[in-house]
């Protein structure tokens, strides 16, 4: 095997480019606190263990150095594009967390997210550490090298790229566009909840007048926001389950639409 290895470089490297670019970028995997050589040494095996199988499909290789290059690059920016569009549904979650963290008074309160190295709300990243929970739980690091690794062999091919690349922005467009209704689905019934006490706090500042109701909303609209979280957590758990699960399958239908378009 190692021998085969040697003599196929190439292809091997075109293999090792994809799924390191993929590693760099991919959520959980990609953050700074997994050091750089894991990932190169993950990215190492991972080829490793797919090279017979691409080997044995067949890979046609360039004959100049800078089609080999332009290759290289190709099979990198696939798994940029991949690792991008899985990070996109994690920013979905945080999405949502963000949407009913300004309405229930939360929208000052930032926090450090450590795998994002930026700063968003408290509530997106509480959603965002419930998400990575059910990433976790729900084998979805299996799920992430059969589908990035694995099957994008099976699909796509960098020099596909050119031949694709005006159905590959389309699809894209279309397949996050729906990753955002799925957050603003699943922030709407804490939303909803929140516009009917604030119309009932209007309404009873009209009623009574004497009554400081601009004090008193924000920890009621806290203490309900916080009362519909923890009821429909259960609920929200089955619902990023689901859109992790459709993330990968919409993944697939790219990559899918890449290989038909070429």
């Amino acid at each position: 095997m190692l021998d085969t290895l040697v003599a196929n470089a190439q292809l091997f490297f075109l293999i090792f480019a994809r799924i390191l670019a993929f590693l760099q970028i991919a959520p959980l995997i990609s953050s700074n606190s997994v050091p750089q050589i894991a990932k190169i040494g993950l990215a190492f095996f991972s080829g490793f263990l797919v090279f017979p199988w691409v080997a044995q499909a067949g890979y046609p290789l360039p004959d100049t150095g800078l089609a080999y290059a332009m290759l290289l690059f190709g099979e990198a920016l696939i798994g940029i594009i991949m690792g991008f569009f899985l990070v996109v549904v994690f920013a979905a979650f945080q999405l949502s967390g963000q949407l009913f963290s300004l309405q229930m008074g939360f929208g000052a309160s930032q926090v450090f997210d450590p795998l994002a190295q930026i700063e968003i709300p408290l509530m997106g990243q509480f959603l965002n550490l419930v998400a990575m929970l059910v990433f976790v739980t729900t084998s979805g690091f299996q799920k992430l090298f059969l589908t990035g690794v694995l099957r994008s062999f099976q699909a796509l091919r960098a020099s596909d790229l050119v031949a694709m690349r005006h159905d590959l922005v389309t699809t894209m467009l279309l397949r996050l566009s729906r990753l955002f209704e799925q957050a603003l689905v699943m922030a709407f019934p804490i939303l909803g909840a929140l516009f009917l006490v604030y119309v009932a706090v209007g309404l009873l500042a009209k009623a009574a007048p004497q009554m400081n109701l601009l004090v008193l909303g924000f920890p009621i609209s806290i203490f309900v926001a916080f009362l519909l979280l923890l009821m429909s957590l259960p609920l929200l758990v089955e619902a990023f389950q689901r859109v992790i699960d459709e993330g990968f399958a919409l993944l697939l239908q790219i990559l899918r639409a890449g290989s038909v378009g070429s």
